[in-house]
């Protein structure tokens, strides 16, 4: 049925946009040390930018120190200076060989302000599910007005489109939850 079709493709849409959620509060900073914080940050390399996680290995040998380790000796100081640049307010200390960024504890504030912005992300990504199952109802409609399928068939399918869509925003929830309690951790 061709309605199917628009079911499954808003499931797949709405599976994306949970996953770009679930990207985005992996980059949040907690009182713990992640790789995903710093994957994203482009390095100045040989004239072309290039993402970190491509020229340096990226380890967690504490819970609050990344250990960045270059493939290439000579990146190290346009690592540091990306670092430098991003948004993270660190500082990275190198040895010449390797670059350690420490994390300091996050203060009570601090991680109210990281919830809010939690709570920002993930509400975002909630409105992309909703206009997703807007635009998905939409197609439906025009489907029954043409009248490939009954009104008893819309109703069906919008109860299964409604179904779909909760079910993907509980997902996102779980992920705030989550990653709430991550950063209130002490």
């Amino acid at each position: 049925m061709v309605v199917d079709t628009h079911l499954k493709e808003a499931e797949d849409k709405m599976h994306k946009a949970v996953q770009v959620t679930r990207e985005e509060l992996a980059v949040i900073r907690t009182g713990r040390a992640s790789p995903k914080i710093v994957e994203g940050i482009d390095v100045e390399y040989y004239g072309s930018r290039v993402p970190l996680n491509q020229i340096a290995g990226i380890s967690v040998p504490e819970a609050r120190m990344l250990v960045i380790t270059p493939y290439d000796r000579n990146a190290v100081s346009a690592i540091e200076k990306a670092i430098l640049a991003s948004d993270l307010g660190i500082n990275p200390s190198s040895d010449g060989t390797i670059i350690r960024l420490t994390f300091p504890p996050l203060t009570q504030d601090r991680r109210k302000d990281l919830i809010k912005v939690v709570r920002e992300r993930a509400e975002e990504g909630k409105v992309a599910i909703r206009n997703i199952r807007r635009h998905v109802k939409d197609d439906m409609e025009h489907v029954e007005k043409d009248g490939q399928i009954s009104e008893d068939d819309l109703r069906r399918l919008e109860k299964e489109l409604q179904r779909i869509t909760d079910r993907f925003t509980s997902e996102i929830d779980d992920v705030v939850a989550a990653k709430e309690q991550e950063l209130l951790e002490v």
